[in-house]
């Protein structure tokens, strides 16, 4: 599994990626940021969760470099032990929520991803 972002003509990345780039570029090839570090921009803690997604939720804006170009990504934390500022790192998770506790059948969507964990 990867935490897959998008290069675009320009240089830019993106993530999640799409057909077209910030300035209209073109992708050219997608990029593993599981396989980079991030620095906690800012987070914040959820307690009034969706159904299937643990109480409370800790969440974080991450920004990762990528040969210079900023790449940025929301996602649930690890811990509640991080502070903006701190490097962490993506680690894969077979589920982010509990696929039976939504209106949607299971078998419909992916129900793993990334969290970010404290390095």
């Amino acid at each position: 599994m990867t935490m897959e972002a998008t290069k675009y003509e320009d240089g830019t990345i993106s993530y999640p990626g799409h057909p077209r780039g910030p300035g209209g570029a073109e992708p050219v090839e997608t990029i593993d940021l599981s396989e980079y570090t991030a620095e906690v921009v800012t987070w914040t803690t959820s307690t009034a969760t969706p159904p299937g997604v643990r109480e409370p939720n800790h969440l974080a804006i991450v920004e990762f470099d990528v040969d210079g170009e900023s790449v940025r990504a929301i996602g649930q934390l690890t811990t509640d032990g991080v502070e903006t500022g701190d490097d962490v790192r993506p680690v894969h998770v077979d589920e982010l929520r509990e696929p039976g506790a939504g209106i949607r059948e299971p078998e419909s969507q992916e129900w793993d991803g990334y969290r970010f964990e404290p390095v």
